[in-house]
């Protein structure tokens, strides 16, 4: 009970406006995740959780966008100074076949975020899948760790700074092992129906 009443006393900064507001200056160049704002904050209000992770997934999202458009107007030559051409043109490459997973992948684990918000911009991606991205991935994570805190409470906290970025990144690659699975059965199907 000492951290919640600790909490109580950092009311004037733990807020849902200044969640929001953290959420999205993190997707374009802050530091912090909110997520260091919206645990305490559902620990100190359960019943208001969801509404605390929908305003974290918003706040990030139109802080995505603002990086994706920041980066669309100037962001290549940026990164033209710090890679060289022929790199710059595989990521680029790469960016453009995997443009929906690198968003979301990054959206949803410890990878820094605001990073590939600013080159999505950079690399003009298509806007509507990386917003699509954006809010899939990102309203994912906000909400498994507020639904999880709603539910254990305080003694989620510890598992959830410990453990949660690595779930984050188990999940990924299970999907990933489950979708280079069917692919390769596809792709071996396809080659059996031909022979």
């Amino acid at each position: 009970m000492a951290i919640l009443d600790w909490l109580r006393h950092l009311t004037g900064v733990l807020n849902p406006t200044n969640l929001l507001i953290l959420a999205g200056i993190e997707s374009i160049f802050f530091p912090i995740p909110p997520d260091t704002m919206l645990i305490p904050l559902v620990l100190l209000d359960p019943q208001r959780g969801l509404l605390f992770a929908g305003l974290t997934t918003v706040g990030s999202v139109v802080g995505a966008i603002i990086g994706y458009l920041l980066g669309r107007w100037g962001g290549r030559p940026l990164l033209e100074k710090l890679v060289s051409r022929d790199k710059l043109e595989q990521v680029e490459t790469l960016y453009h076949r995997y443009d929906f997973w690198a968003i979301g992948i990054a959206g949803f684990t410890p990878i820094p975020y605001k990073v590939f918000t600013i080159s999505a911009g950079a690399f003009q991606l298509r806007l509507r899948t990386f917003i699509l991205a954006s809010m899939l991935s990102r309203s994912t994570r906000f909400f498994a760790e507020a639904i999880l805190v709603m539910l254990y409470g305080q003694g989620v906290v510890g598992f959830i700074e410990r453990y949660f970025n690595l779930l984050t990144i188990a999940v990924v690659a299970v999907i990933a092992v489950v979708w280079l699975s069917w692919y390769g059965w596809r792709y071996w199907s396809e080659e059996k129906r031909e022979e």
